[in-house]
């Protein structure tokens, strides 16, 4: 990893001058916040001004995905540009999951964390001289220091919070007086990491632990929505406290001076948890690879260089914020040499100027392994919200193909994008071109497909 980093470093300094304003970036990632749990994306059940406005004065990507359907393999693949095959995070903890009798197939094993031998965004920036920070979930390691995370508040192996009030049992997290509110607490260690940094350039990444579970709120939030029948009242009030705190972080940019030069992203790594937010009109959420599962939330903001108001319906993921951030903080040359045409993203910058256009591309997902349900509503079925399968996109088209029984489903999201109306049968040209194109890719990235049976296996 030393020689990576020295070599990196090397590559950066040659193709970089020391450069002055050089834009710092916020990253603000929530997590199971669905893609229908905030305004500016249509739905108005919950309180999201400060998000709302924070859209406003950017783009938002309106068909945005997360690289995978649950939280490790999402962050793993957001944090190195690299799809799961690549990474090895497919799911947390065993890739065995539910009841043994219930597994068709041997899933592949699951890798827990990032390797570090992957280089991460933050080790390169961290190399291009930004001070590098961390402040919440982490979840794709047991140190984010070896993953070029300069400043780690709060982050550890673990996927959720305990408590989201002091005491919050947290190793890598001080307690704050008692009944203190974590989703203001890392609010308020996210100002002080930029008020102490903010001379030179800062990457600070702020992966809140809300909207996870344990649902916990603010009473004087809470209050609010009780009474309420379309919404849970306490993840209402949840989404309402991470609004808040959005709101106090572009507050204090403005203050300080900062907004014009600080790229801020909004973001989701999965889709939300049915159980607690409706989907609507997307199918299943959480753990699922159908639309409600992997469709989320996006939106970027960079005064001067995004035009306020700005859209985007080309379909673009996590992946590629990774090529994104590297092309904003050092230009062509630096994505260039650095990635080393090592990512499976694409460079979002010619969408977020308005210079031009991505390519069409195909998006893949790889899913080998098992996932219980747990109340997933619109799953395939109701004892795993995932079987083993690969999921692709292209245009329209929606293909996912299932391991056990070779089952596939072709789906038309422009017409259909609830995702209820097989199409194999009515279209099975395109259903050919795009199990080609999957196939291929699977060989491409080198990735395992389950195919020896399970002997403890018992039909239903």
């Amino acid at each position: 990893m030393a020689q990576q980093l020295a070599a990196l470093f090397l590559t950066v300094c040659i193709a970089i001058p020391a450069a002055i304003g050089k834009p710092n970036i916020l990253f603000i990632l929530a997590d199971d916040l669905g893609v229908m749990d905030v305004g500016f994306m249509g739905d108005q059940r919950y309180d999201t001004p400060n998000l709302d406005r924070l859209a406003a004065e950017g783009i938002v990507f309106t068909e945005a995905y997360a690289p995978a359907s649950n939280c490790a393999p999402s962050r793993a693949a957001i944090l190195s540009g690299k799809v799961a095959p690549r990474t090895g995070v497919y799911t947390v903890n065993s890739s065995e999951r539910g009841r043994t009798k219930d597994r068709k197939l041997i899933p592949t094993p699951n890798t827990l964390y990032l390797s570090d031998d992957i280089v991460t965004i933050a080790d390169v920036l961290k190399a291009e001289g930004y001070t590098t920070g961390q402040i919440g979930k982490w979840h794709v390691s047991e140190d984010p220091k070896q993953q070029g995370i300069g400043v780690n508040i709060a982050g550890t192996a673990l996927g959720y919070s305990k408590s989201y009030f002091s005491p919050y049992k947290n190793p890598a997290l001080k307690d704050g007086p008692t009944g203190e509110y974590l989703t203001d607490r890392l609010t308020d260690e996210a100002i002080s990491f930029i008020d102490l940094r903010k001379s030179a350039p800062f990457f600070l990444y702020l992966p809140y632990y809300t909207v996870h579970t344990p649902l916990q709120a603010r009473e004087d939030l809470l209050v609010r929505y009780e009474g309420r029948e379309d919404l849970n009242p306490t993840y209402a009030a949840m989404v309402a406290a991470l609004d808040k705190n959005v709101g106090r972080l572009l507050r204090y940019l403005e203050q300080s001076g900062l907004s014009e030069n600080t790229l801020v992203v909004f973001s989701s790594d999965n889709g939300g948890v049915t159980k607690f937010s409706s989907q609507d009109p997307y199918r299943s959420g959480k753990g699922s690879y159908y639309e409600g599962g992997i469709r989320v939330p996006l939106t970027i903001r960079w005064p001067g260089t995004i035009d306020p108001g700005s859209q985007s319906s080309i379909p673009v993921t996590g992946l590629d914020l990774y090529p994104t951030f590297i092309e904003a903080t050092g230009g062509p040359a630096l994505l260039h040499r650095s990635t080393d045409n090592a990512t499976d993203g694409v460079s979002l910058m010619p969408l977020i100027t308005g210079s031009g256009d991505i390519p069409e591309r195909a998006l893949f997902w790889h899913f080998p392994i098992y996932l219980d349900s747990k109340g997933t509503a619109d799953a395939r079925d109701p004892l795993f919200r995932t079987r083993p399968g690969s999921v692709m996109r292209l245009g329209d088209w929606k293909l996912h193909e299932f391991f056990e029984d070779g089952g596939l489903e072709l789906f038309n999201l422009n017409d259909d994008v609830g995702e209820r109306h097989n199409l194999v049968d009515k279209h099975p040209d395109k259903l050919t071109e795009l199990h080609d194109m999957l196939i291929v890719w699977r060989k491409e990235v080198g990735t395992p497909v389950p195919a020896k049976l399970n002997p403890e296996y018992r039909a239903p």
